[in-house]
């Protein structure tokens, strides 16, 4: 069994619960977690905001629980609790639609589950207050009759969950398919002011986790140690990756014969579709003074002085353009709803994203027909230098 720890949240299937108020959902997601998650009142819209919590789940193993307010929530407070749900839905890779069952599915309901099929998003139908039912309906392959209050059907459910989760899961390296096993890795991992204190941030160590899995050797140092480092390798390294803003550096450090790219790089190819960010760079030669971009984060990390997203990007564009670009930034899940006033958008390497929610900012671009490009991208073809790192992903 996969241990908590060793599982991040973005790698973890994500089971958001859905329902209309006073339905037991947040007393569905309490039962099916064993743990007092979610407030419960007799109180329609007590869930205020999405709950969301990594946890182990048996016999799920790792994932993320996130039980969302009611999505028939009304007035001005309502409709930003509903988009709440909306956002919960975008990042979502199952789904568990909770219904009152002495009531049975409402027309609010039958939309919903509209939505998860054109989302061709995996669910189950909860229908919870069996205890209440005195002859059940006939069970079919997407609904369950479960009791919040006796535990009645509570862990077929899981079981069930269990099931689509398997189903779901795919196996997708991040680098070992390109470095192979004994490989030997530099790792250049630059400490400057907006590096985290006492640790190494998570594409660096989802990174360095993965080739120790597979018996390579992994160096790890500074951009301003990488000449010196190389240079005291027995052999050349099977691949050189970097963090994104020492690219230049890096480029001009590492041998010609030495392949070399980013961790942005890596979870693009890993996250989402690289072919259309790799477009997206292209972008980036036309704007002009007055143009409008969005910069995006998955992340919510303190913005400080010589922060990449609010400084360093802005100012490698104005450098590699000449122009006088307008900016908006967005971190963590808020990502905007109208994409056609930017003419570029740029997103990080989106870590603290799963898969789903970086397809769904692709796709949303694409729709709105304005280009995508991710931060590794970006610098790297403005320093000219894009084909050399894209070359070891070929």
């Amino acid at each position: 069994m996969t241990s908590l720890n060793s599982t991040v949240s973005a790698e973890r299937p994500h089971i958001a619960f859905f329902g209309r108020r006073n339905a037991g959902k947040s007393s569905v997601v309490n039962a099916v977690t064993n743990q007092k998650l979610s407030v419960v009142s007799d109180t329609p819209g007590t869930t205020t905001d999405p709950v969301k919590k990594a946890m182990e789940l048996l016999p799920l193993g790792p994932v993320v629980i996130i039980d969302t307010p009611g999505f028939d929530d009304e007035g001005a407070l309502g409709e930003l609790r509903v988009e709440r749900t909306r956002e919960a839905l975008r990042r979502a890779d199952i789904a568990v639609l909770v219904v009152d069952g002495t009531v049975g599915l409402t027309d609010a309901d039958r939309e919903l589950l509209k939505e998860l099929d054109s989302r061709k998003l995996p669910y189950l139908i909860a229908m919870n207050k069996s205890d209440l039912i005195d002859l059940l309906p006939a069970k079919d392959e997407y609904t369950l009759y479960v009791s919040a209050l006796t535990g009645e059907g509570i862990g077929a459910l899981k079981d069930r969950l269990a099931h689509l989760v398997k189903d779901g899961k795919k196996e997708k390296p991040i680098v070992a398919d390109i470095v192979g096993d004994h490989g030997t890795v530099v790792l250049v991992i630059p400490i400057d002011e907006s590096a985290p204190k006492g640790r190494i941030i998570l594409p660096q160590q989802q990174v360095l986790r993965e080739l120790l899995d597979h018996r390579c050797t992994v160096v790890c140092c500074q951009d301003t140690e990488l000449k010196q480092t190389i240079a005291a390798l027995s052999s050349k390294p099977s691949l050189v990756i970097t963090d994104s803003q020492a690219f230049a550096r890096v480029a001009k450090d590492t041998p010609d014969d030495v392949p070399m790219t980013s961790f942005s790089i890596l979870f693009a190819r890993y996250k989402g579709s690289l072919d259309g960010l790799i477009r997206g760079a292209e972008a980036l030669k036309s704007l002009k003074s007055g143009d409008r971009v969005l910069i995006s984060e998955g992340c919510t990390h303190h913005r400080q002085c010589g922060d990449i997203g609010t400084v360093k990007m802005p100012a490698w564009i104005k450098s590699y353009t000449g122009a006088d670009i307008e900016y908006d930034f967005t971190s963590g899940a808020g990502f905007p709803d109208d994409l056609t006033p930017y003419k570029v958008i740029i997103h990080c390497g989106g870590c603290m994203l799963n898969e789903k929610e970086m397809q769904y900012r692709q796709k949303a671009a694409q729709q709105a027909g304005v280009p995508m490009v991710n931060y590794g991208i970006a610098i790297a073809a403005m320093n000219g230098i894009l084909d050399r790192a894209l070359k070891p992903l070929s």
